[in-house]
């Protein structure tokens, strides 16, 4: 792996003031005990193909969201930020910063981890949106996060987050299927995909458009270094000469990259005053992402089932309720009486 990373290592420690941009998805943050989203098994999306919902992705569904937002806050109660800490990946991006080389992040992910490793907020373009916001779905309001997390944590009232001001629903910033990404996503990419020497791709399938077009669009004098599961995107279906394929995983990379450009040390410190976990075992992180998709599937699927039930009960209720007045109205025609309004 050491020979392959090579050009990438000179780029970063050789070149003058070298132009680095990350483009990174979902995997990057799996040791962290996030599940990512399109994994077979263990993904989230595998996993909510066992329910009862019309498709997996009607989770970030907006339509969906509209008749059932029971599902998505299920959701967001098991990877709400502060359950989680940076993985060694998330420390080399704000390595990068610190050393004055990093010029963006672009982000999938909605989890924060880079603002919580200490990547500033002017770094980091977050395509999907995040949980760091949140906005009324009809007037678009804005609500605190303290508020929109008090009324999640209030069961007794639902634990769905209305508005104050039109009691339409509310949720974090996240972009969901049928809206738009953020302004910022397209107007800064304008200008950072023609300043690039380095396009770092990390954790990501590539599948989800317009984010997946973002390496195709990188400089041709660009070198582009993929880390990942697998060979995917661009750099399967239009490689380049000066490509760095690296199938490997994805935070041993991050190491070896810091020790080969002599940032070992300052990784470490980075780790080890940052992370709430100095030596967190990142296999049982892993571990732990499988099994919180399961359990974000369970909690969707209980949710669900309640919800219908609760629907269904509150129809035979009306259904009964119609019963009662229908006979009604056939006892008084039975006894020939007209109501006086219709007199």
């Amino acid at each position: 792996m050491e020979q392959k990373l090579q050009s990438v290592v000179n780029t970063l420690t050789k070149k003058k003031k070298p132009r680095v941009v990350v483009l990174c998805g979902a995997g990057i943050s799996t040791k962290a005990g996030i599940p990512d989203f399109r994994s077979p098994e263990t993904g989230l999306y595998s996993n909510l193909q066992k329910l009862s919902l019309p498709y997996a992705e009607a989770v970030f569904d907006i339509e969906y969201f509209r008749k059932k937002p029971q599902a998505f806050y299920t959701l967001a109660e098991e990877l709400y930020p502060g359950k989680f800490s940076p993985t060694k990946f998330h420390y080399f991006i704000r390595l990068l910063q610190d050393k004055q080389l990093l010029k963006r992040v672009y982000t999938q992910n909605i989890d924060t981890l880079e603002r919580i490793a200490g990547v500033k907020d002017e770094y980091i373009v977050e395509a999907h949106g995040s949980f760091a916001t949140n906005h009324c779905i009809d007037c678009r309001a804005e609500m605190s996060s303290e508020e929109l997390k008090r009324q999640m944590d209030d069961k007794a009232s639902g634990g769905i987050p209305r508005c104050a001001k039109c009691k339409g629903y509310v949720k974090p910033d996240i972009v969901f299927f049928g809206e738009g990404l953020p302004a910022r996503f397209f107007d800064l990419w304008d200008d950072d995909s023609e300043e690039i020497d380095l396009a770092i791709v990390a954790g990501t399938s590539l599948t989800v458009y317009p984010f997946a077009s973002l390496p195709a669009e990188v400089e041709a004098n660009a070198i582009r270094l993929l880390i990942n599961k697998e060979h995917c995107g661009d750099f399967k279906q239009n490689p380049r000469k000066t490509d760095v394929l690296a199938l490997e995983d994805i935070d041993e990379v991050a190491e070896t990259l810091a020790r080969l450009c002599g940032w070992e040390d300052d990784l470490r410190r980075l780790v080890e005053t940052t992370s709430n976990d100095d030596e967190s075992d990142t296999s049982s992180n892993i571990d732990e992402a499988k099994v919180r998709s399961e359990a974000i599937a369970s909690s969707i699927t209980e949710t669900e089932t309640k919800e219908e039930t609760k629907e269904e009960t509150e129809e035979s209720a009306d259904i009964e309720d119609l019963s009662k007045q229908l006979s009604g109205l056939s006892g008084i025609g039975k006894q020939g009486k007209i109501p006086k309004s219709d007199q």
